[in-house]
């Protein structure tokens, strides 16, 4: 099971389609080696984009970028 949760994108690796996000839930922190969706174009993943990230049971790092707007 997973909930969808809305993040700020801080920062993306191209090589490993990675991101560095902050949730909208946890200003203070953020987490990196988030994996992204590959049917995400790298053009749109611009610091300080909006996202929707699909995190799964085990917690915040255990999870997915699956949109931006």
């Amino acid at each position: 099971m997973f909930v969808v949760e809305p993040a700020t994108l801080i920062a993306f690796e191209s090589s490993g389609y990675t991101a560095t996000v902050r949730y909208a839930s946890s200003l203070s922190s953020s987490v990196s080696g988030v994996p992204v969706s590959r049917g995400i174009a790298s053009g749109q993943l611009v610091a300080g984009r909006r996202l929707a990230v699909a995190v799964f049971d085990d917690g915040p790092a255990d999870a997915m970028v699956v949109g931006v707007w």
